[in-house]
């Protein structure tokens, strides 16, 4: 019987980012290790739930440059996340990493 993975919102979230940030689904995948598909129904999903929150389309040139900003820091937070599982991973010392 195989076991049926869960994910939690924020790896989700996470997932959802990294696609965005990579420019493909099919590659944000791969480097989680999780099907295509997967990712696509949680962006349609996240997007749905967007679509709901109140438009705000006049910006001053300030709110523009703060949301790129805050849009940097989480890519860069998610990919600081992404590097500490990996090296959790990777040290874990069952000897499949460490004969490259």
């Amino acid at each position: 019987m195989v076991k049926r993975r869960v994910f939690d919102e924020a790896f989700k979230e996470m997932a959802i980012e990294l696609s965005y940030a990579k420019g493909s689904i099919q590659d944000a995948a791969r480097e989680l290790d999780i099907d295509p598909g997967r990712i696509r129904k949680w962006r349609q999903r996240h997007k749905k739930n967007d679509q709901m929150l109140p438009a705000n389309t006049t910006l001053t040139d300030e709110q523009q440059q703060i949301r790129r900003l805050q849009r940097e820091l989480k890519e860069a937070q998610m990919e600081r996340d992404i590097l500490k599982k990996a090296v959790s991973i990777f040290s874990r010392g069952d000897g499949r990493y460490s004969d490259l």
